[in-house]
């Protein structure tokens, strides 16, 4: 790869590092021309540089700039940065960058002049009566939406975007001349502006117009607007590309560990295109060696390149039922990063010894070279695995998937041991006509081929963790808080009223949400309690501030196993490579404060990709059954609320309402404890888990809802709840 020559500075800019310092030992603001002086720099060019550095800590928001134009460090105003996520009832929240505390709550009022996504510097001014913290704006650090995706209407004469994203509740202000042609009712992608402030709203102009919003084969293009996930590559990405060959320069294989003699094979699904894991496993004495060899993506992704600027931007791919949105460009992502098979490809490398008892003895991490025997799938492995002779798995490598999936039962058993939670709730996959329509709707399950990857890139990762922690360097862990108490608690009190023996939210651990789980087993409500157990779960995220894995069990947990597709992957790949090649953690290019700020970011990122598929597929199964109004299905009830039941259809895992307006005629409290909603006079009882007969009754494209009615076939009343 053509490396590019940067010239250095006669008088380098000190770094963040060393800004920072300056301004604790000043001890107070300090203004540029101060700044300078301190530092012995002199003429504008310096300035200019100086000035550029500040800047970029500035958005990073580790100093503020206050009125007097002084500089001051984030840290000893007491403030705390962060990013927002907007609720659409008007109020937000800030998850902090330095993953610590409880995201602190802005008002409808804090909310005038912020979009969902914004980077932040707020003031914690007071708590709730649960001790959460309520926060005030002081600055907004950077803007996260450029464009908005929405339904352009008119009222009283004035043009109006309504944003399809509901975390977004401004109404972007059109002008007569800014419409691009749009008609009322239709979806359109306006342009901000103006951002709003405490006491004007945004304005904007169209830009694109996507379609009518019952239009078939939009829902895509609508969530990458409304989510502003980025689709085109920047000039400067296009050009970094060109310099990339199609095969792996000899130069680079130099000094690497030669694997290409070992029969390393990717196992995926049948229509994965980019492979950045391979595996190969041998009997060693008792035990196991296992090689879990994963694309070295960090060697064509250079830290501050054109293509890490921009894989920053998007963090993660995006997987929508009719397209990706990749992280990197294909010529990388499904080019010379993918371990296709017979090919030269560079690898970074865990290699293990594992006892047979499935614990991990002996690990290290090395640089490779490494030539993919065979693609392989999950579907062509289980049947092997069952007793088949699938073409695919030639007879030299049938020797290495029998240890493998011996060593997936060792695996197995050792995740038991240590009471990693067993959720495995159903999933679904759309397969598509020409029109982008939903043609079927396809359950499916797991297999012993897909534990028997997962378990392998678990292994990888729990090692590339442990090396990060004793090497004491700033990365990014995958990390799994605690419940939520009062979260938790609401499941208590449910799992208590059907019977089951609960612990309090300060005792509870992984192994007795399994012994729950296996009371469950066979009870026609268990998908539902399994739902509300998932529910009462914290939300996983990056942090350099180790907390664990509650949900596998684990003290030390980092993503090392995906950098085509994982942003911060790509950072463990760096902090694992700087060491190997003997650097010193003190002199890696990211320090804790960057690495609580990417951490953020690529949390975000990662809600951002998962909203914007939920959004699509939600669009996608009401066009669906908007084709099947009047059909009547078997239901669950996943969630009660005091206006009504939400039913899940099982075989198609659609949700929608049974508005309590709906229900027999009756008035229903709504006793949240117990999760259900009781009739006053008749004593019926609709409860989360219980099952109900459902007719598809109206299904609202602008909104994503489905509603249902209760199924009534005769006069028996069958499905109209039960008396209890």
């Amino acid at each position: 790869m053509a490396k590019r020559k940067v010239k250095p500075y006669k008088h380098p800019i000190p770094s963040r590092p060393e800004l920072i310092d300056l301004l604790e030992r000043a001890g107070k603001p300090l203004k540029v021309k101060a700044i300078m002086s301190e530092l012995g720099l002199k003429g504008e060019r310096m300035r200019s540089l100086l000035e550029d550095r500040l800047d970029s800590m500035h958005r990073a928001g580790q100093i503020i700039e206050n009125r007097r134009r002084e500089y001051c460090l984030t840290a000893k105003l007491d403030l705390l940065t962060g990013t927002v996520s907007g609720h659409r009832d008007g109020f937000g929240f800030v998850a902090r960058d330095d993953g610590q505390g409880d995201d602190i709550y802005l008002s409808a009022r804090e909310m005038r002049s912020l979009f969902d996504r914004d980077r932040v510097v707020v003031k914690v001014q007071g708590f709730d009566r649960r001790g959460k913290p309520d926060g005030r704006l002081v600055e907004v650090l950077e803007r996260a939406t450029r464009e908005v995706a929405g339904q352009f209407i008119r009222e009283r004469g004035i043009g109006l975007v309504i944003p399809d994203n509901p975390r977004i509740s401004h109404r972007i202000l059109v002008a007569r001349g800014e419409t691009g042609g749009a008609k009322p009712g239709q979806m359109v992608v306006a342009e901000i502006l103006d951002y709003p402030t405490h006491v004007e709203q945004a304005t904007g102009r169209i830009v694109k117009v996507i379609g009518a919003p019952d239009q078939k084969g939009i829902a895509t293009d609508i969530a990458i607007h409304s989510h502003a996930i980025p689709t085109e590559w920047p000039r400067a990405v296009r050009e970094q590309i060109q310099a990339f060959g199609e095969t792996v320069p000899s130069k680079a294989k130099k000094g690497r560990v030669d694997l290409r003699g070992i029969d390393l094979v990717t196992i995926d699904g049948a229509d994965a295109r980019d492979f950045d894991d391979a595996v190969y496993c041998e009997r060693s004495g008792e035990g196991w060696r296992l090689l879990v060899a994963i694309a070295d993506v960090a060697h064509y992704v250079e830290i501050d390149s054109p293509l890490d600027k921009q894989a920053t931007v998007r963090g993660t791919s995006v997987y929508f039922p009719d397209r990706v949105i990749p992280m990197l460009p294909e010529v990388v992502s499904n080019g010379l990063c993918s371990l296709n098979p017979k090919v030269d490809r560079l690898c970074l490398v865990c290699d293990k010894r594992v006892s047979k008892t499935g614990k991990v003895t002996r690990s290290e991490f090395v640089e490779g070279v490494m030539r993919s025997k065979a693609r392989l799938t999950y579907s062509q492995v289980n049947e092997f695995l069952s007793g088949g002779r699938p073409k695919a798995i030639r007879k030299e490598l049938q020797a290495v998937i029998r240890e493998l999936h011996g060593l997936y039962k060792a695996f197995a058993k050792a995740r038991s041991r240590r009471g990693a939670i067993e959720l495995d709730l159903p999933m679904t996959k759309f397969e598509l006509n020409d029109a982008g329509e939903i043609a079927r709707i396809v359950t499916m399950s797991r297999n012993d081929a897909h534990r028997l990857i997962e378990e392998c890139m678990i292994a990888a990762n729990v090692q590339a963790a442990k090396f990060l922690r004793r090497h004491r360097i700033a990365s990014l862990y995958r990390v799994h808080a605690r419940p939520d108490p009062d979260r938790f608690d609401e499941l208590r009190q449910y799992l208590v009223s059907l019977g089951f023996k609960a612990p309090h939210s300060e005792h509870v651990e992984p192994r007795q949400f399994n012994q729950i789980l296996s009371q469950v087993e066979g009870r026609e409500d268990s998908a539902a309690i399994s739902m509300a157990m998932l529910r009462s779960l914290a939300h996983a995220e990056y942090s350099p501030n180790n907390v664990g894995h509650f949900g596998l069990a684990l003290e030390a947990y980092a993503h090392f196993t995906s950098p085509i597709r994982r942003y911060p992957d790509l950072l463990v790949h760096r902090a694992i490579r700087h060491i190997i090649r003997g650097g010193k953690p003190g002199r890696f290019k990211y320090d804790k404060s960057t690495m609580e700020r990417l951490g953020a970011i690529t949390s975000s990122h990662e809600r951002r990709a998962e909203d914007a598929t939920r959004d699509v597929e939600a669009w996608l199964k009401c066009q669906y059954m908007l084709e099947h109004i009047g059909n009547d299905y078997p239901g669950v009830i996943t969630g009660v609320t005091n206006f009504g039941v939400f039913v899940q259809i099982p075989e198609l895992l659609i949700d929608g309402l049974v508005h309590v307006t709906s229900l027999q005629n009756d008035y229903y409290k709504h006793d949240p404890g117990r999760m259900q909603l009781v009739g006053e006079r008749t004593g019926r009882t609709y409860r989360l888990g219980d099952a109900l007969h459902v007719q598809v009754q109206r299904v609202d494209m602008e909104t994503r809802r489905i509603d249902f009615r209760l199924f009534e076939p005769d006069s028996a009343g069958r499905g109209r709840g039960r008396r209890r």
